[in-house]
């Protein structure tokens, strides 16, 4: 299968790979493509597409390898790594996750911002043994 990728504005680059299940498709690009930074002015131009970034981010956390057994047809790993590194530190990964939950919350009819939330007690553990109990007299 052959497909074209938008790497700059004014360049097709020709990507010859068959797509992965967790590949996201045209219209669910659409919905995370405003929300990526755009590259950084007098840098040097992006050698991969943001789309091909994110596909790779999507099939490491699908699959569970590690960064470093992405397969060669994917960008390298260690630039999906600093995209990665960049995109949880300056709150990217946040603004995406916010922007598709609310979207998901809207079309099902809710409010965008959910108005509760529940904590199981056997997800949330703390110590086996709480209050006085959990310390130990220190000895002189």
């Amino acid at each position: 299968m052959l497909y074209w990728v938008t790497v700059e504005p004014n360049h097709l680059l020709s990507m010859k790979r068959k797509r992965y299940p967790s590949d996201l498709t045209d219209a669910q690009w659409k919905r995370i493509e405003p929300l990526i930074p755009p590259a950084k002015p007098g840098g040097r131009d992006r050698a991969h597409s943001m789309h091909e970034i994110v596909d790779a981010l999507f099939y490491l956390l699908r699959s569970g390898c590690s960064w470093r057994m992405l397969p060669h047809d994917l960008p390298p790993w260690q630039t999906v790594y600093t995209y990665f590194q960049q995109w949880r530190d300056d709150g990217t990964i946040e603004r995406i996750h916010t922007a598709l939950r609310e979207q998901v919350r809207l079309e099902a009819g809710r409010e965008a911002q959910p108005s509760a939330a529940i904590i199981d007690s056997q997800s949330v553990k703390t110590t086996e043994k709480g209050g006085s109990g959990a310390m130990m007299p220190v000895s002189a």
